[in-house]
């Protein structure tokens, strides 16, 4: 059985048992203290109470490289209507938006939402991409508490209005009734919940006949390639997607029996991390992107053939394939023969640094934490622990006491809302690549950005690059795709020099794609 991204990391870390999320993620705690720098009255001045579908709007300045950025910010919910006009469930969102200057020209509008399945959007919004960010240290560890929110100077506001979304299930963002909430926890009642929210909020907030853009992290991404298809049919056309840590295909991040894609797909993860911790060899040591080209190849090519040979492997070259391994992990390579050349991301996380009784990260390998039961299979993942304190608290204190908003529901940060999710794959895996691949061939002026971690074993690069390699795309087609590499983990955004190159890279993108395509 596959299980995928911040799902599969909860996981593995013994936080949750499949094929139902446990254990609620607790994120309640109302603040009662004023904003953290005591500007709480002069950046946000409410000018309503939500209410059912009555949105809080607030106005906003922020100092950013020097100039002052104005805006607005709309928190509230619309509902998920069937096609009779009932309505099936509540998206809460929250949206940023500048005012035009042109009133010819309407700014882009991106789309936002997270993975999980089962993570709200506050990753991304107070991690990478809003006006307003957690203050975490600057390699992306967390701070001491109490935590505290600062000004984003790199917020993508600068260029596009943004609204990020909780689909069903996560953050505020609720199912009408009990019954109704596993229509939402499948791969195509997502992406059509998540379809009716964007028509519909085009219409509220007429926002019709400008760019548009997604934007999706982790299985964000495994939404947005499903919704470019979906929107098309419904004739919203893109004129870009932003993927970040991304997953379409399942099948390159599933350590099941039988199935050997995975491992030459982690190992240039694995190397990396083995890197960072100073576990290689001087000569793999010295330049990490050489070492990588390295392994890469050879993952591909020799690694690749000796899995494919199963039990039929010589002897001998078995022994090599193992050295070879050790070399490029810095496993042992008895370790390694013991598990038949074949390293899943748990084993790997639990092994590299069992010498120093340490761990390291799922979501980011960077980071540590001391292993205190080396022999249980199951352990928590140091960068949830990391991320979880800070931007729970930071967004409960936000939304009601800058952006306006209250409510008694638990804010749903990371699980606790979604149960058994339904993948709609049988004897397969699920997949939403080919309607990537759709998007492309129905919409010629399409472009992609994606965006990769090398400190990601969730959902590595080279399994990234894995799925794009094989969307079956004519040359033309695959021009409109873009990609980079970034030295951080899963959530690219912690690492305060990655957040500011991945906007710098993201807004380069967005321009150029419209850019290409004048109207």
């Amino acid at each position: 059985m596959f299980i995928p991204l911040f799902l599969t990391v909860l996981l593995l870390a013994g936080e949750l048992h499949h094929p139902c999320l446990s254990a609620a993620e607790t994120t309640t705690g109302i603040a009662q203290s004023a904003h953290d720098d005591g500007k709480g009255a002069e950046k946000g001045k409410k000018e309503s109470s939500p209410a059912a579908e009555t949105p809080a709007v607030t106005r906003h300045t922020i100092t950013m490289k020097g100039k002052t950025l104005t805006y607005t910010a709309t928190a509230g919910e619309l509902p998920v209507q069937n096609d009779a006009g009932e309505t099936e469930a509540q998206i809460f969102f929250v949206a940023y938006s500048v005012p035009n200057p042109s009133p010819t020209a309407k700014r882009p509008l991106l789309f936002i939402f997270n993975g999980g399945p089962g993570a709200s959007s506050v990753w991304l919004h107070l991690g990478a991409v809003g006006p307003r960010i957690v203050r975490m240290l600057p390699d992306g560890r967390m701070p001491a508490p109490p935590f505290h929110l600062e000004d984003n100077d790199t917020t993508w506001l600068e260029w596009a209005d943004l609204v990020f979304i909780d689909p069903v299930g996560t953050g505020y963002s609720r199912a009408a009734k009990a019954d109704l909430a596993k229509k939402f926890a499948t791969v195509q009642g997502d992406v059509d919940s998540l379809g009716r929210f964007i028509r519909l909020y085009l219409g509220r907030y007429e926002r019709w006949g400008g760019p548009l853009f997604l934007a999706g992290e982790s299985y964000g991404a495994f939404r947005s390639a499903g919704l470019s298809e979906y929107l098309l049919e419904h004739g919203i056309a893109l004129n870009g997607i932003v993927l970040i840590s991304s997953v379409m295909n399942m099948q390159p991040l599933s350590f099941d029996q039988g199935n050997d894609l995975p491992y030459p797909l982690f190992l240039p993860s694995y190397t990396a991390t083995a890197w960072y911790h100073h576990k290689l060899a001087p000569q793999f040591q010295a330049d990490l992107d050489k070492t990588l080209a390295q392994v890469e190849s050879w993952a591909a090519t020799e690694y690749t053939a000796a899995l494919v040979q199963g039990d039929s492997l010589p002897a001998e070259k078995r022994r090599e394939v193992a050295d070879k391994l050790a070399e490029f992990t810095g496993l042992d390579a008895a370790f390694i023969a013991n598990r038949n050349l074949r390293i899943d991301n748990r084993s790997f996380v639990r092994e590299l640094l069992r010498d120093r009784q340490q761990m390291v990260g799922y979501l980011d390998s960077r980071f540590t934490a001391p292993d205190l039961e080396p022999s249980n299979p199951r352990g928590f993942d140091p960068a949830v622990a990391i991320i979880k304190p800070p931007y729970t608290d930071a967004f409960n204190r936000y939304i009601r006491t800058e952006l306006g908003y209250k409510s008694d529901l638990e804010y749903f940060v990371l699980g606790g809302g979604i149960g058994h999710w339904d993948w709609e794959a049988k004897n397969s895996y699920a997949d939403t690549s080919d309607n990537l691949r759709n998007s492309f061939a129905k919409n010629p002026y399409m472009k992609l950005f994606v965006a990769m971690g090398l400190f990601d074993l969730a959902t590595p690069h080279f399994s990234s690059m894995y799925t794009l390699n094989h969307l079956g795309l004519t040359p033309a087609l695959q021009k409109s795709i873009s990609t980079h590499r970034y030295r951080a983990g899963h959530m690219i955004y912690l690492d305060s020099t990655s957040r500011g190159q991945l906007n710098r890279d993201v807004r380069e993108f967005a321009h150029k794609a419209l850019a290409e395509n004048p109207r």
